[in-house]
């Protein structure tokens, strides 16, 4: 892990609105460049820089070899002059980067013709980036659109060794022998996957975005179970929703889930991240932009009964964990919306006792006063029938993750009042 963190400069709150929701770049390490405080735009810049997508990365990835990587990037929001950000975070070896281009998607793998441009790193087409460290690239004179994808392939000549990664995308990523960076074809990109490598953050200039939300949590908001490559996770719709609204979009949306995450303690599946306590400055704060931050996290510390230091868990720990990470947000100037926690009766996590802890910290998120606004995503979610249990049309069978439906549920549920500044 890089040492190298950089948080915004502080600035201050907006006037907190508890509304609650219906229904309730030579090498920059840790990416300096792309810290919330770069948002404001110059007097006479075009736009503000805003985070479009950034997914949060974690240890535990597979080893490359003289090997390209072409990996589908959703943009949340339209912009311009696009940069990305590598990670090797989580890496105990220098990543070595032969080349790196972005296109605009044709379809599967393959790149709109006439679209493919060369991204560098102060100036350079290759870069090393050592153990802990991150780079962002130069700007490149590329438009985005709003949903629209780009591909972004990065050449590894030499071994990686374990790699820095999001395990579960959702999404399609290709692999091919050999530098074919610059390759529109996908016909040599015979193996896939649906994990990213390395590349954790897409940035633009946006002339109608005024910030980035963060939807900072686990598998719900990592998208378990939502449907490969549709983008129907609920950060997806919330984006979606947002750009629907009169006038020009004000916010991008950025989706920093991690399956399997506990706010409290590292999960011994190194794929599923270190806590939240641990990596929410780098995740949430830094984001180019970040003016709001959706915490909803915490069931798998109750469902796994992880309390700190190894005992058993209480609700004042995990209302103790909230309560640090909104202390770190609010230090950085950053707002933080609270999501209560969700049903998971039939699913292997549900004991009476850990039932009770649910509501317990539920009753603390409605009304404990300590975030800037609430939404209910236990209120919408439920099954009417049977409050402690997922409703079943919204339940992808596991009765704890929502099918494509369930997260547009809660999408929908976010009062928009939240997010406007």
């Amino acid at each position: 892990m890089s040492s190298h963190q950089h948080r915004p400069e502080a600035r201050s709150l907006p006037r907190r609105r508890f509304l609650r929701s219906a229904i309730g770049v030579p090498i920059a390490l840790a990416a300096t460049a792309g810290t919330a405080s770069a948002a404001a735009p110059h007097p006479h810049s075009p736009g503000t820089r805003v985070s479009a997508w950034s997914p949060s990365m974690t240890t535990g990835g597979p080893s490359f070899e003289n090997q390209t990587i072409r990996m589908v990037v959703h943009s949340s929001v339209a912009g311009s002059k696009a940069r990305i950000t590598l990670s090797n975070r989580y890496s105990p070896e220098p990543l070595d980067v032969g080349a790196v281009t972005m296109a605009l998607q044709a379809s599967g793998g393959e790149a709109k013709p006439g679209t493919t441009r060369r991204l560098t790193f102060g100036g350079s087409g290759s870069i090393v980036i050592p153990p802990g460290g991150e780079a962002v690239s130069d700007t490149i004179p590329i438009s985005v659109e709003a949903e629209q994808n780009l591909l972004v392939s990065l050449y590894v000549p030499t071994a990686t060794g374990t790699s820095t990664w999001h395990s579960d995308a959702f999404d399609t990523t290709y692999t091919a022998p050999g530098d074919l960076t610059g390759d529109d074809s996908a016909a040599a990109f015979t193996t896939t996957t649906t994990s990213w490598y390395y590349l954790s953050g897409l940035d633009v200039l946006s002339p109608t975005a005024k910030g980035t939300v963060v939807a900072f949590g686990d598998s719900i908001t990592d998208g378990y179970h939502s449907s490969t490559g549709t983008y129907t996770r609920w950060p997806d719709f919330l984006a979606r929703r947002l750009a629907a609204e009169p006038g020009p979009q004000k916010l991008s949306v950025v989706d920093a889930g991690i399956g399997g995450n506990r706010v409290l303690t590292d999960v011994p599946n190194l794929w599923q991240g270190v806590s939240a306590l641990k990596r929410f400055a780098h995740d949430a704060l830094s984001r180019p932009g970040v003016t709001d931050v959706i915490l909803f996290e915490g069931i798998n510390d109750i469902g796994n009964n992880a309390g700190p230091d190894g005992g058993p868990l209480t609700a004042q720990d995990l209302i103790n964990g909230c309560r640090a990470l909104i202390a770190q947000a609010h230090a950085a100037g950053v707002r933080v919306i609270g999501a209560t926690l969700m049903p998971v009766k039939g699913n292997g996590y549900y004991t009476p006792a850990a039932e009770a802890l649910r509501q317990s910290v539920n009753t603390w998120i409605r009304t404990g006063g300590a975030y800037d606004g609430i939404i209910d995503f236990d209120r919408a979610m439920r099954d009417p029938a049977d409050p402690s249990a997922l409703n079943p049309a919204y339940d992808s069978g596991d009765h704890i993750h929502p099918n494509d439906a369930g997260m547009k549920a809660m999408a929908d549920t976010v009062d928009l009042r939240l997010l406007r500044h």
